[in-house]
């Protein structure tokens, strides 16, 4: 038993290893790509992937070669990434709490506002640069094609992803057989042109943040998952961090260094 936490972080180790080869591929491989959407992926993947690479790499060299230099990086890389993840976990829950759709009478989707989202959220889409880097990723998704063979009927009877409800199509409070009547914004900014549609509009920007906000909640129980798994890890590399320190002292486990004991002659009184 004494050796066992050594030999189980070492399998665990191996196996994170190896797992992190084909997430550093991936995200090297939409380094090269030229589709927008992927480009967003593509740091977190390389990020998550060298640094599974690195902490798998000291803890198997250190349990199983019992170096206790590696182990005790492995344990402080460990502890700092347990950190982030609670870190980004609650950040994640805070900035997505405000958010969902509206329901619409008589149809089967939902409309989204962006007034419902935080302001860090709404802060992302309302910059320029950042809006026109994800305009290019819904038009090179073609997610708007999907919906534009629709009849009617379809509209009332089927649902729609945010990015279809707020970009495909003009909110559906809007009157375009009436005069000089207020209405939305969005409805002014609506065109028919494939490329234009609502792309401009604060609904699409808002469905944008919908998708982000449902995969962000996602990614959170992920989170949390993940730091229980790592937190038992950790407790298992503590164990074999003191085996990889007795081992260097070339005492056995549970062997008394002291051999003998002289006591002062003053004792004897």
């Amino acid at each position: 038993m004494y050796r066992f936490s050594n030999t189980l972080i070492g399998f665990l180790n191996l196996f994170t290893l190896l797992a992190s080869i084909p997430i550093i591929g991936a995200g090297l491989w939409m380094t090269k790509s030229s589709t927008t959407c992927e480009s967003f992926l593509q740091t977190p993947l390389l990020v998550v992937g060298f640094v599974i690479l690195i902490i798998s790499l000291a803890g198997f060299i250190g349990a199983c070669f019992h170096v206790a230099w590696a182990l005790w990086l492995y344990l402080v890389i460990m502890l700092v990434l347990i950190g982030a993840l609670m870190g980004l976990t609650l950040f994640g829950f805070i900035v997505t709490g405000p958010g969902g759709g509206a329901n619409v009478q008589g149809r089967m989707y939902e409309e989204y506002h962006l007034d419902n989202y935080s302001a860090w959220m709404k802060k992302r889409v309302l910059e320029p640069r950042y809006w026109m880097t994800i305009r290019s990723c819904i038009l090179g998704s073609k997610t708007c094609d999907k919906i534009v063979l629709w009849t009617p009927f379809d509209y009332l009877t089927k649902d729609m992803t945010p990015i279809q409800s707020g970009c495909c199509k003009p909110p559906t409070s809007c009157n375009y057989g009436v005069g000089a009547v207020a209405q939305d914004p969005d409805c002014y900014r609506w065109n028919n042109a494939a490329t234009v549609l609502c792309y401009e509009c604060e609904s699409c920007k808002a469905g944008v943040l919908e998708d982000v906000r449902r995969d962000w909640h996602k990614l959170s129980v992920l989170n949390i998952v993940m730091v229980v798994v790592l937190i038992g890890i950790y407790s298992i590399g503590c164990c074999a961090f003191r085996n990889a320190k007795r081992a260097e002292t070339d005492y056995p486990y549970g062997h008394n260094r002291m051999s003998k004991v002289r006591p002062r002659w003053d004792f004897h009184w």
